[in-house]
């Protein structure tokens, strides 16, 4: 059944996970979205671009959460949700440099990136693991 055709017959569109694993998966991704645009404004006071991106990326974690507990979400999705989590793991490499330094602010250890980096972790871990429990 469509979402479309669920919503035709009077079903509702929200759709609660059914793997508690996906209530996980949806805490990560809410708070690397919030992260992501609590630091937008931060960020874009000394480089416009990246400001921006940072505000991107955070209403893509949100987007997703969001499409998540609906009935348009399907299977594949899990892959893109971790490869999207994945990448913007690797993104903080690139530009910050390949070793623990990136996450560093000013010598100090930035919680917002770690928090950030480890809540982007456990959403790829999370996704992953629901990609392979949900049959095709």
């Amino acid at each position: 059944m469509t979402a479309q055709s669920a919503t035709r017959q009077g079903e509702s569109i929200f759709n609660p996970p059914s793997n508690p694993v996906g209530y996980l998966a949806i805490l990560a991704a809410l708070v690397t979205g919030v992260i992501h645009l609590l630091l937008g404004p931060r960020v874009m006071g000394f480089s416009q671009l990246m400001g921006i991106l940072f505000i991107l990326n955070g209403l893509g974690f949100l987007g997703g959460a969001v499409l998540y507990v609906t009935s348009y979400w399907q299977r594949e999705l899990y892959l893109v949700a971790a490869g999207y989590a994945i990448v913007t793991v690797i993104a903080l490499f690139v530009f910050q440099g390949f070793s623990l330094d990136a996450f560093y602010m000013q010598g100090s250890l930035n919680p917002m990136a770690v928090g950030s980096k480890a809540a982007e972790l456990v959403l790829a871990a999370c996704a992953s693991y629901l990609y392979t429990q949900v049959t095709p």
